[in-house]
């Protein structure tokens, strides 16, 4: 186990890398799973967490962004990116072991409070080992693969959440109705489990090669101002924080919207996101493999209207009357939340990553995620301030035909939030104008070769013939399209040396 920078990885050591991150991810994920989301809330109400307390649990993961600028101090001090990482890897999962082993060592020990310290440090731990390990990521993959390997990676760790989340509240839910009294082991034991693989995955890292970084001489807080003085990253950081800001204000309340105002089980609003979860896995792969062709911004410039109509779309799904109608309509829109979620996500993260100099890459990239969780944090906040002006406000439109009244817009406490959050989302899309990235393609072409490779598959399937007569005025254009692409695509693109 080589724990020092390599001046050189060859293609064997480098494919082997890449498993052992990908390997990395899952176990991550699966920790993620058992100590973070909907089982910790659960966790939380079960120990009597008020709602300024559940508050802090979901403020965690972005007000300790911040401390990621000690990772960029430590990289520049040690310039050893797979020690720095899994040492603070190591250090954010003592915490969660800790949460499952306590009601075992100290008996009515484990408190709100003590849960709230141990995840703080566990989040301040993860930061830091999370900056060191997007720079180290930066210079190991290969940037002509960056999307198609994220996409896999993600593809397969959301794969692994779904199926987790099931089986886990399925298991929850066995031991509240059978064994009440065990409720809590039942929770801690997550975090057990969480924090041994937490431990699994600090091995696989120390396993995975590290190219040699370029040392930074300057002070940290000098190469942070260097990153917003670059106009261009500069422009990226405006669009991904207004974006961001735009997701947060709405996105937050639309379980709150489904359950009190539509008035949906919980099991259907969970349902619905397992079907957002299952239409995202499915498109991740094309998205990867597009944003490696083409360019991450152009695949924001598809994807992002049609999260915009699915933020839109949420304030008239309690128009229809008919119950079976509006389900309907939510299926709908969280397949399209689904695969579009899959493309903006791994793009944002992607340019981030491409878009920042190699020599200084956890900086930029730091910076990116500080300024992205300020705006993520706050959006809720402003929310949650203005949701008391929004209940008393009603706008009601609606017109008479044959004797009949039909609603045309109802907007009343929480729509008003997907009507603002997607228009402020609309004018994020103005500022994605000015970043430039290098190997950026029009995304009007790129539809074209979408629907030109659809139409391939279905000539396969359904016979040359049949396909041709339903297309055949556009095969032509189609062609040609499909050849400027090929003369577009990235020879002389940004490359990454490994």
């Amino acid at each position: 186990m080589n724990l020092h920078p390599s001046e050189q990885i060859t293609n064997s050591q480098l494919n082997s890398g890449l498993k052992l991150v990908i390997a990395d991810g899952l176990s991550a994920e699966a920790m993620v799973v058992f100590t973070s989301g909907t089982f910790l809330t659960a966790m939380a109400i079960h120990m009597g967490a008020t709602n300024f307390q559940l508050g802090l649990f979901a403020a965690l993961p972005t007000f300790t962004t911040i401390f990621q600028l000690a990772s960029i101090w430590l990289v520049q001090k040690w310039n050893n990116r797979k020690v720095i990482t899994s040492a603070f890897n190591l250090l954010a999962r003592l915490p969660l072991i800790a949460i499952g082993l306590m009601p075992l060592l100290f008996t009515g020990t484990t408190t709100i409070q003590v849960l709230l310290v141990l995840l703080f440090f566990q989040h301040i731990f993860g930061d830091i080992a999370g900056a060191s390990w997007n720079s180290w990521m930066k210079d190991l993959i290969p940037g002509e693969r960056l999307g198609s390997f994220f996409s896999r990676r993600s593809r397969m760790a959301q794969t692994l959440n779904v199926t987790l989340s099931l089986a886990t509240a399925m298991g929850i839910d066995y031991v509240k109705a059978h064994y009440p009294a065990h409720e809590i082991t039942a929770y801690t034991t997550l975090f057990l489990a969480g924090g041994v693989l937490g431990m699994l995955s600090v091995f696989l890292l120390l396993r995975t090669p590290e190219p040699k970084p370029t040392p930074m001489n300057d002070k940290v807080l000098k190469l942070f101002g260097r990153s917003l003085k670059d106009k261009n990253f500069r422009n990226l950081l405006a669009f991904n924080s207004l974006w961001a800001f735009a997701l947060n204000l709405a996105t937050p309340f639309f379980a709150v919207f489904m359950l009190k105002t539509i008035g949906l089980p919980l099991s259907y609003v969970i349902g619905l996101g397992i079907i957002s979860q299952l239409s995202s896995i499915a498109f991740i792969k094309i998205w990867g493999n597009y944003s490696d062709r083409f360019s991450n911004k152009t695949i924001i410039n598809i994807c992002a209207p049609l999260y915009i109509t699915y933020i839109l779309a949420f304030a008239f799904t309690a128009l229809p009357s008919s119950k079976l109608i509006t389900l309907a309509v939510l299926v709908a829109i969280h397949i399209v939340s689904g695969l579009s979620t899959a493309g903006i996500n791994l793009a944002l993260s992607n340019i981030g990553i491409k878009l920042a100099p190699k020599k200084e890459a956890i900086v930029y990239i730091s910076a990116k995620n500080m300024f992205v969780a300020f705006s993520s944090t706050i959006a809720p906040m402003v929310g949650g301030l203005l949701a008391d002006f929004f209940a008393n406000h009603h706008l009601l439109y609606d017109v008479s035909v044959a004797g009949s009244s039909v609603k045309l817009v109802d907007l009343q406490g929480w729509n008003y939030f997907f009507i603002i959050g997607g228009v402020l989302a609309i004018a994020s899309l103005k500022l994605l104008k000015r970043v430039s990235e290098q190997g950026e393609t029009h995304k009007r072409k790129v539809r074209m070769h979408m629907r030109a490779a659809l139409r391939n598959k279905l000539r396969k399937n359904l016979g040359r013939e049949v396909t041709d007569n339903l297309y055949a005025p556009s095969i032509a254009v189609s062609r040609k399209v499909v050849g400027m692409l090929g003369q577009k695509t990235p020879h002389g693109r940004f490359r990454q040396s490994a």
